[in-house]
């Protein structure tokens, strides 16, 4: 199915007076009163503001994917808002252009997901900002959608879930480059690419405590093992020789972006593992994390 073929004439505004993400919210639902559908809205709207509290939903390209899963809703809606002059609230890097509000009942997770998914693929389609701010109508919105071909999938796959930015790291930089990317990212691995961008290997920050406590078995099995000298200390007089290299594994998994996710998270279950590289075309393009199958799946 065509992600256009959800798209109303009547649930696309343009011209959003909103200056923020909660008036466009505001604006947005205005549409759906305006058609006479009866719901609980400040229930809505405080499900709406929830999930922004929980995660900021600018997605970056000029778009934003407010959306709420919530039982005040029976069906599937996508209302579509288009700001002439942009919004920036406090915590956005980049104005918005673009306001995708979608709201679904509680019970539908599917179809929600690869709406979402559908709508993040076309932010990414180059030029789209570009053809959408020189729109005079609804209807030209839904074309330039159209011709995005972007289509919903049968079933959830990797590219549903998946983050396409992937943190990485070369086998030539240093254990302080792999330090300070994972406390600049919020991650506890990275993936090691080289200069083709095809992934080689991990490093995690196990790896890098195991490069202090080389000898950590000892420690364990002997408590009065003794230590001639500080071992982080020494580690941190070494963090610019040390080199990726030294320490990143080859013991990772990977899949592709049109594997069915409850084959890698059966998958990541029985290993016990926390993250999937996706590959395409031998290139690294995005990793799936256990935790995103949580947040996005489970939790919406």
């Amino acid at each position: 199915m065509k992600l256009a073929n959800l798209l109303m004439e009547r649930r696309i505004k343009l011209g959003l007076r909103a200056r923020s993400k909660d008036d466009a919210v505001c604006e947005l639902l205005d549409l759906l009163k305006a058609e006479g559908v009866s719901f609980d809205y400040e229930a809505i709207l405080q499900s709406v503001r929830e999930r922004e509290d929980i995660e900021n939903t600018s997605y970056g390209h000029g778009f934003a994917f407010p959306h709420a899963r919530t039982d005040a809703v029976s069906e599937l809606f996508i209302l579509v808002g288009i700001s002439p002059q942009g919004i920036r609230d406090h915590d956005d890097q980049e104005p918005v252009y673009v306001v995708c509000l979608l709201l679904t009942p509680s019970h539908i997770a599917k179809l929600y997901l690869q709406t979402l998914s559908g709508l993040a693929r076309l932010a990414r389609t180059q030029g789209i900002m570009e053809r959408i701010r020189r729109i005079e109508l609804p209807s030209d919105f839904i074309k330039i959608v159209s011709d995005a071909n972007v289509t919903i999938d049968k079933e959830l796959t990797v590219r549903d879930v998946m983050r396409y930015k992937v943190a990485t790291v070369t086998p030539d930089d240093t254990l302080k480059d792999v330090a300070n990317a994972m406390f600049r990212y919020r991650l506890s691995a990275l993936a090691v690419v080289d200069t083709n961008n095809q992934l080689v290997g991990v490093i995690n920050d196990r790896d890098l405590i195991k490069a202090a406590l080389p000898d950590y078995k000892s420690l364990i099995s002997n408590l009065n093992y003794s230590i001639d000298v500080e071992p982080f200390e020494e580690l941190l007089k070494q963090e610019d020789k040390i080199k990726v290299s030294q320490l990143f594994r080859e013991d990772f998994e990977t899949t592709t972006p049109e594997t069915r996710i409850v084959e890698v998270a059966a998958m990541m279950i029985f290993k016990d593992i926390k993250r999937v590289f996706v590959i395409e075309k031998g290139e690294l393009i995005g990793v799936l994390l256990r935790k995103d199958i949580v947040n996005m799946i489970i939790r919406g």
